[in-house]
C-alpha cells in the first residue's frame, strides 16, 4: 500500500467522529447510556428545588430493533439540576418510548411517578399508561380502550386519589362532509377525543370525541380536494391535552383547530371556544398550534389556565418565537374575556414547532419544556431566566419536561464493583465504583472490607457522593467488599451485597511485574484500624475525596483518548495510559495517605419557598 494512502487512512481512522459523546456510561450500569445536559445556570439561588423529569426517544414512532443502539438510552429518566443522572429506567421499559413522566403528589402521603409507555414496535406489548411507586414499581397499568390502535401518547393525568385518569383518545371515522360544502360524501378522519378512565378496571367514566361536537370547517388543516393522511384516516383536529377542574368539566387542547375547549362533565357540549375561528372570547393576545392547556385555578365562571403557545407546525409559522402563555378567563362577563397574565418567551428566540409544556412550580417559578433537543428552562414569576439546558445530543428530543421534587427509595440494593490493579505486590490498590440506582438522598458512601466471606466488616474509608456513580480507590488487594449509603443526617440508607473484588485474567498483560503466584488478598485489619464505625480515624487511608476526583478526571480523560482513537493506536496507548495512571495512583498513596471524614453536604430541597405571583416577560 502507498505509505502516505496508509497514513492518512490510519489518522481519518484514528479521530474518526464519535457517535457517543453525547452520552455517559457507568462501570456500575453497563446496559445504560444516558443523555448528558448542557446546563447554564443563570441565577441559580432563585431556582425551585426539585428534579427534572424527561423521556428522551429518537423517533416519535416505535423503533425496531435494528435502529436500536445496543445499550438503553430510550425512555424514562431523572436528573438532578446539575445534570447528574439519579434514575435511569429504559431497562424497566426495554428501550420502549416513553411519553408524559413526571413526579405526582396527589394519591397518598408518598410520592409517586406515571407516565405513558408505548406499544413496542411489533406490538407484542401493549401500551400503557403507568404509576410507579416512589420504589420504582409497578402499581397500576391502564391500556387502551376498545377500537382504538394505541394508548395515545399525548396525556395521562392521574386525578387525586388515583380513582381515575385522564387519557386522549384518536379513532379512525368516516365523517360526512356536507359541513364543508360536499353533501353525500364521506371520508375517513382520525377524531381527536378523551377519556376519564377507571383505573381500577380500565373502564372509561367519561368519554368524548370531536367527531360528535365540532364541525369539520373548525380545521385549518384540511381541505376537501386533500386526499387522507395515512391509513387512520386525516388528522384534522390533533387533540393534545385534557385537564380537569373541581366542578367536573373539562379543558382542551385541539392543535389543528388552533382552539382550546371548555367541555361540559355533564353533557359533553362545548362550553366555550377559546381561539380559532369561532372563539367567544375578546382577547388581548393571539396563540397557535398550541399544547399542554391545563387549568391553574378554576371557580365556575373565572378560570386561570397556562399552555404552550408554540405558534407554529411543520408547515406554518405564524409569530416568531414560542411562548408559555398564562390567561386568566371571565366567562360571566358579556361578552367573554381573555386576559393575558403572564408570557414567557422561548429564551434562545427559536420556534418549537412541535411539543412541549408549561408547569407552574410550588414557589411561582415556571419550568417549560421546548421538547425538541430536550431543551427546557425555568423562569421566575417576573420573567428572568434562571436557567436553560438542553441534551448534548440532537439526536433525541423528550415530548415534555417537568420539575418537581421527589424522594426515590428503590427496592434493588445499591450496585458496586471493585477491581484490583497494580505492578508490584507493594503497590496494590483496589478501585471501587459504585452507584444506586434512583436513591435521592445519598450524601455519600462509606466502604468496607472482609478479610474472608463472613468475617467482620472493616470500614477502609468513605466519599461524598458528586455524581450517579463514585469511584473510590484504596491501598491493598481488598477482597470481600461491600459498601453502605450515607443520608445526610449520617444515617445508612441501604447496603450492598458483599462482592468478590475482580482480578486481572492476566497479571501479567494487565502490567504486573514479577511473578502473582500465590497473591493473595490483605486481611484489612492488618492495615485499617479496627472500631472504625464513626468513620473518625482510618490510618493508612484511601485516596482523599479531591484525589479521587482528580484521578477520575484523568481516568475519564485517558478513557475517552483511548476510545477516540483507532483500532491501531488502541495497541499502543493502552499499555502507557494504564501504566502511566498505576504510577499516578502509586505516587498519590504513598504520598498523601490523608484521613477522609465525613462532610454533611447541604440539600438543595432544603431552601425555603417563597409565594410570588405572575407577570409578564414579553410583549402582547
Amino acid at each position: 500500500m502507498n505509505p502516505c494512502l496508509f497514513a492518512l487512512l490510519f489518522w481519518q481512522l484514528a479521530f474518526a467522529q464519535r457517535r457517543d459523546e453525547d452520552l455517559m456510561s457507568f462501570v456500575t450500569l453497563p446496559e445504560v447510556r444516558a443523555l448528558k445536559f448542557e446546563i447554564t445556570h443563570h441565577n441559580r439561588d432563585r431556582a425551585s428545588p426539585g428534579y427534572w423529569f424527561v423521556a428522551p426517544y429518537g423517533l416519535i414512532d416505535p423503533e425496531t430493533p435494528t435502529r436500536k443502539y445496543l445499550q438503553y438510552q430510550v425512555g424514562p429518566y431523572i436528573y438532578d439540576q446539575d445534570g447528574v443522572l439519579i434514575w435511569a429506567g429504559s431497562p424497566m421499559f426495554d428501550n420502549r418510548n416513553v411519553f408524559d413522566f413526571k413526579a405526582i403528589h396527589n394519591i397518598d402521603d408518598k410520592p409517586h411517578l406515571s407516565l405513558i409507555a408505548q406499544r413496542s414496535f411489533d406490538e407484542t406489548v401493549q401500551g400503557s399508561g403507568v404509576i410507579l411507586s416512589q420504589h420504582y414499581e409497578v402499581e397500576s397499568q391502564t391500556f387502551k380502550l376498545p377500537n382504538t390502535w394505541e394508548f395515545n401518547v399525548h396525556e395521562f393525568k392521574v386525578l387525586d386519589g388515583a380513582k381515575s385518569a385522564l387519557a386522549c383518545v384518536y379513532q379512525s371515522k368516516m365523517l360526512d362532509m356536507t359541513d364543508v360544502g360536499h353533501p353525500g360524501e364521506e371520508r375517513l378522519f382520525l377524531t381527536g377525543g378523551f377519556a376519564e378512565l377507571d383505573l381500577a378496571t380500565g373502564a372509561p367514566l367519561f368519554e368524548w370525541d370531536s367527531a360528535d361536537h365540532l364541525g369539520l370547517h373548525e380545521t385549518d388543516r384540511f381541505h376537501t380536494w386533500d386526499e387522507p393522511m395515512g391509513p387512520f384516516g386525516w388528522d384534522s383536529v390533533h387533540m393534545n391535552a385534557v385537564d380537569k377542574n373541581a366542578a367536573g368539566d373539562y379543558i382542551i387542547s385541539m392543535r389543528f383547530t388552533d382552539t382550546i375547549y371548555m367541555i361540559s362533565g355533564v353533557d359533553g357540549r362545548v362550553m366555550w371556544r377559546l381561539g380559532g375561528p369561532e372563539s367567544n372570547f375578546i382577547q388581548d393576545f393571539v396563540f397557535s398550534k398550541q399544547h399542554d392547556v391545563k387549568f391553574v385555578e378554576s371557580n365556575g365562571t373565572h378560570h386561570i389556565i397556562s399552555f404552550l403557545n408554540n405558534a407554529s407546525d411543520e408547515i406554518t409559522t405564524d409569530e416568531t418565537v414560542s411562548s408559555a402563555l398564562f390567561v386568566e378567563l371571565d366567562t360571566a362577563a358579556s361578552p367573554m374575556t381573555a386576559r393575558l397574565i403572564a408570557r414567557y418567551n422561548r429564551p434562545d428566540g427559536q420556534l418549537s414547532r412541535l411539543r412541549g409544556n408549561v408547569q407552574l412550580l410550588p414557589n411561582g417559578n415556571v419550568f417549560v419544556g421546548w421538547s425538541e433537543q430536550g431543551y427546557q428552562s425555568e423562569f421566575s414569576p417576573e420573567g428572568e431566566v434562571l436557567m436553560t439546558a438542553r441534551f448534548a445530543s440532537d439526536r433525541f428530543s423528550t415530548y415534555r419536561a417537568y420539575k418537581s421534587e421527589f424522594t426515590g427509595r428503590p427496592r434493588a440494593p445499591p450496585d458496586l464493583v471493585a477491581s484490583v490493579y497494580g505492578t508490584n505486590e507493594d503497590d496494590l490498590t483496589t478501585v471501587f465504583h459504585v452507584s444506586w440506582n434512583g436513591a435521592t438522598d445519598v450524601a455519600g458512601w462509606n466502604f468496607y472490607a472482609q478479610a474472608y466471606d463472613g468475617g467482620a466488616p472493616v470500614l477502609i474509608g468513605y466519599v461524598n457522593k458528586a455524581d450517579f456513580e463514585t469511584m473510590y480507590i484504596a491501598h491493598g488487594f481488598l477482597d470481600w467488599v461491600s459498601v453502605a449509603a450515607i443520608d445526610h443526617e449520617g444515617n445508612v440508607m441501604g447496603t450492598s451485597a458483599v462482592h468478590r473484588t475482580k482480578t486481572p485474567d492476566n497479571w501479567k498483560t494487565a502490567g504486573f511485574v514479577g511473578s502473582s503466584k500465590g497473591l493473595a488478598p490483605m486481611n484489612p485489619s492488618t492495615i485499617y484500624k479496627e472500631g472504625q464505625a464513626s468513620g473518625d480515624s482510618l490510618s493508612h487511608s484511601a485516596l482523599s475525596d479531591a484525589d479521587t476526583k482528580d484521578l477520575v478526571g484523568a481516568l475519564s480523560q485517558a478513557y475517552e483518548v483511548v476510545r477516540g482513537l483507532g483500532s491501531l493506536l488502541i495497541l499502543i496507548l493502552v499499555g502507557s495510559s494504564i501504566l502511566g495512571i498505576l504510577l499516578a495512583v502509586f505516587w498519590v498513596l504513598r504520598r498523601r495517605r490523608q484521613t477522609p471524614t465525613y462532610r454533611h453536604v447541604p440539600s438543595e430541597e432544603s431552601f425555603p419557598m417563597e409565594e410570588s405571583h405572575l407577570r409578564d416577560n414579553g410583549s402582547d
